[in-house]
């Protein structure tokens, strides 16, 4: 049995494969090794049923994950996946790397994340090329689902949100501006708090106010990492991956065209391309 995952901070997506055919499948809460220890990942595991009883069947795992940027921090979470995982080989890599074989398999192009972080990256066929766009929901992550909840809350505690907005956003959340401050300064995963709020945006992705900042947050995306990339790599096809991307489609073919860019692909699920990419 051969597993293949894509984990990003907030959700990860599992299939578990038995000679090319997919025999089970389950999401759990995102496994990023930045913000997760080897206790918290081990209680995520254990928490479900479908990869308790098939844990010793798995004999391979691909697993593309969120915060697996560095070499340690890949054998880290490979060490702690094969405590769980015992007869298993597990190959960890990152999500951008995921993200780039989702697109373009063994083809060279621009590859641009925008799910709950968002990056960006020149793909030889091999590897994705380094940079500097990935700065994490902090210092980066334009246009991404924790940069647009970040702004969405911004927005509700500036008294900025227009009135019918402002009314939805109470009854959906019940948060006041204590609350907001203690999940965000005092608690952890900040991160997947601030991505949560993406929800909200879907349900209301016909109003004028989070079509602006959705416009806004796309339009940052394209300064910060879409436009050099393309300078640089001119005649390469753009692809973009993740919810954001697929959500607001439109509105993202609206920054494009604003700069004259095409835009080849916009795949939702990696995870799918990438097992029919590993099973074969």
């Amino acid at each position: 049995m051969v597993a293949v995952v894509y984990s990003g901070s907030r959700t990860a997506f599992w299939k578990l494969t038995q000679n090319g055919v997919v025999v089970a499948h389950c999401n759990t809460s995102g496994i990023n090794p930045c913000f997760v220890d080897a206790k918290t990942i081990l209680q995520i595991l254990n928490k479900k049923v479908t990869l308790v009883n098939n844990a010793e069947n798995i004999k391979k795992i691909y697993f593309f994950a969120a915060g697996a940027s560095s070499t340690e921090r890949k054998n880290e979470l490979a060490k702690t996946l094969s405590s769980f995982f015992r007869y298993s080989k597990v190959v960890v890599e990152n999500d951008l790397f995921g993200a780039a074989k989702a697109a373009c398999y063994d083809k060279s192009g621009i590859v641009a994340m925008l799910g709950s972080g968002s990056n960006c990256a020149y793909f030889d066929g091999k590897n994705p090329l380094t940079n500097n766009f990935g700065l994490g929901y902090i210092l980066g992550d334009e246009g991404s689902a924790n940069y647009l909840g970040k702004m969405l809350l911004k927005s509700f505690l500036n008294k900025k949100l227009p009135k019918d907005l402002e009314t939805k956003f109470i009854g959906a959340y019940n948060l006041d501006r204590s609350q907001v401050f203690e999940r965000i300064y005092n608690k952890p995963q900040a991160n997947i708090f601030l991505s949560s709020f993406f929800d909200f945006f879907i349900q209301n992705n016909k109003h004028g106010f989070i079509i602006r900042m959705v416009d806004d947050g796309f339009e940052k995306h394209f300064q910060t990492c879409i436009l050099p990339m393309v300078e640089q790599y001119p005649d390469e096809d753009l692809h973009f991956v993740g919810t954001v991307a697929a959500e607001f489609e439109d509105r993202l073919a609206h920054t494009a065209e604003k700069y004259d860019i095409k835009i080849k692909s916009i795949i939702k699920e990696p995870i799918l391309n990438l097992l029919k990419h590993y099973i074969n």
